[in-house]
Order: C-alpha cells, then structure tokens, then sequence
C-alpha cells in the first residue's frame, strides 16, 4: 500500500489495473500497487495519458463535474474563467472542472475574417500564430489581397485575420502628394554636346487598387516614363536652344508624364526640368565667350559715357563763348576749388581782385 495526498487545488485519476475507476478529490488515500493517481491541477483541461475524453466522461459522476465543449476544425474556441480569458481551445472535445470557476467559451467560425464583435484587445492575449496583423497609418491605403485576388481597400486603422489556409496579404499605398527627384540623365543634344538634366515631379496616387493592378513599381514606371519624355525632347535640340527654352522643355515633359500617368491611375501634380548640367569643357568654354561679351558691353558702356561727357563739354563751350558772364562765373568757379587746396594768398597794389588772382594762380601753374 502506499499513500495519496490531494490537495483543495488537485483532483486525482485512479486506474485500477490500466482501467480507469474515478475522479478522487482533497484528502488522504491509501492505494494498492495495482492502483495508479494521475494528479490533475483543477485549472487545468481533464486530460489522460492512459485513456481518451470520453472514456473519463463515461464514468457515472464525471460528467457533472466537467464543463465540456466540442471544437469543430473549421471553429475558434476561446475560453473564459469567471468572464476572464484563459486560453484559446483546439478542435476536439475539451473537459475543464467547474470547481475552478465559471467556465464559458466564445467559438467563431474559422474564416480569415474575424467576426465583428470579436474583442480586439483579446489578440495581445493569444498565440502569434493564429491571427495576422496590419496596420495602415493616417494618409495611407491598405489594398487587401485574399489569395491573390483584391478583397477592399482598408482605410487607416488595426485589422486583424484569423491564420487559416487563405493567403492574406496587403499593399500600403501612400496617398498623399510625393516629391521625386530624377538625378542624372545623360542625355546626346543635336549638335552631339553630353548633357546631365534633373528632374523633378511631384505625384499622387488616384486609385490604389488600379495602381498595384497596372504598374509593379511607382517610383520606377515614373523613373522610366520621365526619361523617355526628356530625352525625346532635348535629343531634338541643339545646346543653345536647350538653354534658351528651359521653359519649352519642363512643358513637354509634363505634358507627356500626365497622359502616361493618368493611364495607371496617377494624378502628375508637377513635373519639370530642375537643372541642366554642362561637360567641363563646354563650362569653360560658354564662360569664356560670357567675359568677352561682358566685356564687349562694358566698352560699348564706357564709349557711349565719354561720347556724352565731350558732348556736354562742347555745349558748355559754346554758351561760355556767347555769354561772357557765365564765363566769368565758370572762372570764379574753377578759382573757389582751387583756392581751397591753397593755404595763403597775398596779392599786393590796386586793381581788380580776381583778374590779380587769375594771374597769380597762372603764374604759380606755370
């Protein structure tokens, strides 16, 4: 004989001989050795390893002691002790005692949907494994894709799916206007000059699901489509026209993207040329002819300035010649600057002042 203690919290199995005898609770047990105890927590699902469920339900008495629920393969079965969440159930038949509380189960049907009134915070709760998550942040698109084939477009929130044989994924579409910028474009001009043009566009998605459905990549059928456009147009032109009509050229392009964009679903907000980048030789060269003109217009500047000054010399000339007074007062002009650069002047006898100064002044110049 040898002795069994079960606890408040504890339930035993007895097996008699491999037959399975009954469910014993608390206390003290005095067993043969033809008797085994297969102790059980009461938390715990009515399990054997020496015998199936329903081999211990057929026992007279367990029945009563049990909650049970079947799980079919195609259902989710969530359990709750006392309204708390304890586990997710298997499909099967499940045994949990009723002396751990009040036992209830939620079952859903096992669809990748989840059923609406499904408790979100219960997936923190639950294995990774049995549910996907996808989140699309504010100003984005989800396009939802169940086994390949466009189920909706989620807007900004959590959606969860149960895991199941359906594939599930999603594609995140950016819904707002984007910048992109076009780096480097070697580019022949007519008069076979290598030019680097940059551009630059800004886009927005119209449609998510037509865009996924028409272009694999954006930003490379954007890449491709603006390349085409610049280098069709400035292939055709010459250096000097390609400088001049920057203009003419951003047009173009932009006129040309937004046909071609508009067929995938996407509204072309701006498109132009951002910069024109020359070979160093033909820097130099177009500098060089730069200072020459510059230089051109400054003596063009410079003759016309001294055209204008003889001219002004010449007018004056004549008036002074026609008009003694203003000659004198010419005269007292030209004495006034003079003197003051001059620190004394003596002047000695009679006679007019200023015709004795003039001389002076002459003489002292002399």
């Amino acid at each position: 004989m040898k002795k069994v203690v079960l606890t408040e919290k504890q339930i035993g199995l007895m097996f008699k001989n491999g037959k399975f005898v009954k469910i014993a609770g608390a206390g003290k047990y005095l067993i043969s050795s033809s008797t085994i105890v297969e102790v059980r927590d009461i938390k715990e699902e009515l399990v054997s390893v020496r015998c199936d469920i329903d081999t211990l339900l057929s026992k007279e008495g367990v029945e009563d002691m049990v909650d049970v629920v079947d799980v079919k393969s195609n259902e989710i079965c969530l359990r709750f002790v006392n309204d708390i969440f304890v586990e997710a159930v298997n499909e099967g038949r499940h045994a949990f005692f009723k002396a751990c509380g009040e036992n209830t189960f939620m079952i859903f049907e096992k669809t990748y949907k989840v059923a609406e009134d499904f408790p979100k915070y219960l997936f923190s709760k639950l294995p990774s494994d049995m549910y996907k998550r996808f989140s699309v942040a504010p100003d984005l698109k989800g396009v939802l894709y169940v086994n390949g084939v466009v189920e909706k477009v989620l807007d900004p929130g959590e959606y969860y799916f149960w895991d199941t044989e359906d594939v599930i994924t999603m594609n995140v579409c950016d819904m707002r206007i984007i910048p992109m910028d076009i780096q480097g474009q070697e580019i022949l001009t007519a008069d076979k000059v290598e030019v680097r043009v940059n551009l630059v566009i800004d886009y927005r998605v119209e449609d998510p699901v037509k865009v996924y459905s028409t272009v694999a990549n954006v930003n490379t059928y954007l890449h491709r489509t603006a390349q085409l456009a610049i280098r069709e147009i400035v292939g055709k032109q010459k250096l000097d026209e390609i400088l001049e009509n920057k203009d003419e050229i951003t047009n173009y392009v932009y006129s040309q993207m937004k046909e071609k964009c508009h067929e995938a679903a996407i509204e072309l907000i701006d498109a132009g040329v951002k910069d024109i980048i020359l070979p160093g030789s033909v820097r130099e060269i177009m500098n060089t002819v730069l200072i020459a003109e510059k230089k051109a217009q400054a003596n063009v500047i410079t003759r016309r300035e001294e055209v204008a000054s003889t001219r002004s010399l010449l007018n004056t000339a004549k008036l002074m010649e026609e008009n003694p007074t203003l000659y004198k007062l010419k005269e007292l002009e030209y004495v006034e600057r003079i003197c003051e650069n001059v620190g004394n002047i003596n002047i000695g006898g009679t006679g007019d002042i200023l015709e004795s100064l003039t001389k002076i002044i002459g003489r002292e110049a002399s």
